[in-house]
């Protein structure tokens, strides 16, 4: 199978006030058309960096991303991402309905726009809601909008970053399915970062489990689960099942060791870290944009 997006000796070194922070490291890993595949790893070592490098929005410091077979240098046309941090991706100023049809303006005139955007609120569980604004939306609501928004523009990857941490347990069952849904629907390939090691066994295809910081791969384990996949029945299976304690068990979840503690603490020390670091990068960024347009 050829490659969709091709990660090779990725790495990425923040510079911050106290020294330089290397989020990620030597990372190496294919994903092929049509793929769902999902990334899991400890607090802090860089999930949310990868997807910003993968996606154009930050210039790896070394190695190279590709998609199509072409350098990613910026954000691709075909590519659409739902960031952890939503309410900041959505235009305050437009309604729910806008701002889905907001990344459609460049494709698609008025009316296939309105059809695509009530489609996909319609998916989310959203359609009595498309004239309210995001500020008038509960987290979990906002959240829904930016899924729903990334899924009416139909990309060939769609990147997600924690996707259904701010909705409750019913809702992110709803929206698992969803996805699965549209993956097959419309052939879409998928790569998901998650802290949920059994929303990670439930969706994917493959599962990348990522070390400490920096993050290198530890395992590319396959998920050989039988479709459709069914909220109970899947879960309840011996192979899911055992291929979460797999997972747990390369993410050292559930051992109490002091040795483990300490890495968790580090881990957490490290996130802070990688946090402080990006958000003085998109400022520095951000500035850049203000001067240069100025």
């Amino acid at each position: 199978m050829t490659a969709m997006l091709s990660v090779a000796d990725l790495g990425h070194t923040y510079q911050a006030k106290d020294g330089a922070h290397t989020a990620i490291a030597d990372l190496s890993f294919t994903v092929g058309p049509g793929e769902l595949v999902c990334v899991v790893g400890p607090s802090g070592c860089g999930k949310s960096t990868l997807l910003r490098t993968i996606s154009g929005l930050v210039r790896p410091t070394r190695g190279e991303v590709t998609l199509h077979g072409n350098a990613v240098l910026g954000v691709p046309d075909d590519l659409a991402v739902v960031f952890q941090d939503y309410s900041r991706s959505l235009f305050p100023w437009l309604s729910v309905q806008k701002n889905v049809e907001f990344p459609l303006k460049r494709s698609l005139g008025r009316s296939a726009r309105r059809a695509r955007a009530a489609e996909a609120l319609e998916w989310v569980g959203l359609s009595k809601a498309h004239r309210k604004y995001p500020w008038q939306l509960s987290g979990g609501m906002q959240q829904r909008v930016a899924i729903a928004r990334a899924l009416a523009y139909r990309p060939a990857l769609l990147l997600m970053d924690e996707p259904f941490a701010s909705v409750d347990a019913q809702t992110r069952f709803e929206l698992e399915d969803l996805l699965l849904k549209v993956k097959a629907e419309h052939d879409t390939t998928v790569l998901v970062v998650t802290h949920d090691i059994d929303e990670s066994v439930y969706l994917g295809d493959r599962i990348l489990v990522l070390s400490g910081s920096p993050a290198s791969v530890v395992a590319d384990l396959p998920v050989r689960l039988p479709a459709p996949r069914d909220q109970i029945t899947t879960r309840e299976s011996d192979a899911f099942v055992g291929l979460r304690a797999e997972v747990a068990r390369l993410l050292n979840v559930g051992k109490g060791s002091g040795e483990v503690r300490a890495r968790r603490k580090a881990d957490e020390q490290s996130a802070a870290k990688w946090a402080e670091a990006e958000r003085a990068e998109v400022s520095r960024a951000e500035a850049e944009d203000r001067a240069a347009s100025s």
